[in-house]
């Protein structure tokens, strides 16, 4: 079995949000997948997909902070310039944690460690809705 659907998240402020639950949420489809392998893939390039701590929301404030720090706004070498001063900072993040993932499914879940969730990295300040295709291939 195949399935592929985009699903739109809603838009969210900068930072580092849990999106597990919305994920799951639009694919009814992964209940009935006994083996497989659900794949999501992020269609832009000033946000990003990574999994990460999905109890403590402390750890999302810290990665924000820390990529606030070190991929700072308003380097003078910076060229790309014209959207604001977040937008070239928002593409380096997104290169480094990247817009893509592959998670296990097994009898109807994902196979997420008990601690791990999906994760949104938004890096703008007024990043918008964003959209991930989701493409689900399994056995039911």
């Amino acid at each position: 079995m195949w399935y592929s659907q985009t699903i739109s998240i809603s838009p969210k402020p900068r930072g580092f949000h849990l999106i597990t639950d919305e994920i799951t949420a639009a694919l009814p489809q992964l209940h009935d997948t006994k083996i497989g392998i659900l794949h999501l893939f992020l269609q832009h390039t000033s946000a990003s997909l990574t999994i990460n701590e999905n109890a403590d929301p402390s750890v999302r404030r810290d990665l924000e902070q820390w990529f606030s720090r070190n991929v700072r706004e308003n380097e003078p070498y910076y060229e790309h310039t014209f959207e604001g001063s977040d937008d070239m900072p928002a593409h380096i993040k997104s290169s480094i944690l990247g817009c893509a993932l592959s998670i296990p499914v097994v009898d109807g879940s994902l196979q997420l460690g008990t601690w791990q969730g999906i994760v949104l990295g938004e890096h703008r300040d007024h990043g918008g809705a964003r959209n991930i295709v989701a493409t689900l291939h399994g056995n039911d």
